[in-house]
């Protein structure tokens, strides 16, 4: 079993920031890889960065160069600085865990770009 809890959403004007976490606990040395999704009202779960343990990393064309993932192993978190945030960036975001057996995802946080 892995539990993930994510942090760090909120409203935010365009052009902002924010940082989400993601801890994870539990079974966490059988963790893969960790990912983060998101979901706007309307639309399809997408994924957003992803990251290996070994640390190679994948982004949605639409938040490179803008997101970046990175993960502290020693804490058990990933993290996802986003910045120049845009009002399409607007969505709940996940974390998921992928472990050999089945992947886990956390409960999800709201970001809102607005002004």
């Amino acid at each position: 079993q892995v539990q993930l809890v994510e942090s760090g959403g909120g409203l935010v004007q365009p052009g902002g920031s924010l940082r989400l976490s993601c801890a994870a606990s539990g079974s966490v040395k059988s963790i893969n890889g960790m990912g983060w999704y998101r979901q706007a009202p309307g639309k399809q779960r997408e994924l957003v960065a992803a990251i290996t343990t070994g640390g190679s990393t994948n982004y949605a064309d639409s938040v490179k160069g803008r997101f970046t993932i990175s993960r502290d192993n020693a804490k058990n978190t990933v993290y996802l600085q986003m910045n120049s945030l845009k009002p399409e960036d607007t969505a709940v975001y996940y974390c998921k865990a992928l472990l050999p057996w089945r992947e886990y995802w956390g409960q999800g946080t709201q970001v809102t770009v607005s002004s």
